[in-house]
């Protein structure tokens, strides 16, 4: 347990500029703060007992503003940064090395109890206020821009953006353009 929340302070002083000390993260980051809770608490519990395990999940959402659901699998390093208004889903899958910002959404887009919420793979960085709906895969190092939807894969190491998202970064670089049209004057 120790080891984890050491590792998940060191995870947010790389990703946040603003996270100073090690002390200061540990205290201050309501993010970190949920992710502990369900990863300590709430997930552990809700295997033996549901109910419980739903309601340390939402105490932990009363005190932190993120709800994460008992049942969502979490991996390790996951960063939420500011946290408000973040919603994760009860079969949501998050890899390792995720960093999240505040009011994102792994929302489900079926009523049966079946898998219906984002899988995301490792190192895939979502912007705030985004939001994904359904059994949908985030690839690793994915990059989500900010108040972006996202309905559809998103395939490893791409960057969506827009509502709905659409990939922003395979028609060419832009720099490489530049550099045509300059050789062209």
């Amino acid at each position: 347990m120790l080891n984890r929340v050491r590792a998940d302070v060191a995870a947010m002083r790389r990703r946040d500029p603003a996270a100073r000390t090690f002390l200061e993260v540990l205290l201050c980051y309501p993010g970190l703060h949920a992710v502990w809770a369900h990863v300590f608490l709430a997930a552990p519990v809700y295997s033996a007992w549901p109910l419980a395990g739903r309601v340390v999940s939402q105490v932990a959402r009363l005190l932190t503003g993120v709800e994460i659901h008992p049942g969502a699998d979490v991996g390790r390093r996951v960063t939420i940064d500011h946290g408000a208004g973040v919603v994760v889903g009860e079969t949501a899958e998050i890899g390792d090395d995720v960093h999240m910002y505040h009011g994102v959404t792994l929302g489900g887009n079926d009523p049966r109890p079946v898998k219906r919420h984002p899988t995301v793979d490792d190192h895939a960085t979502i912007g705030a206020n985004a939001t994904l709906i359904g059994d949908i895969r985030i690839g690793e190092n994915a990059t989500i821009g900010a108040a972006s939807v996202v309905t559809n894969d998103v395939p490893a190491d791409a960057t969506v953006a827009g509502s709905p998202a659409e990939r922003v970064d395979e028609t060419g670089d832009a720099t490489d353009a530049d550099e045509a049209d300059e050789a062209d004057a």
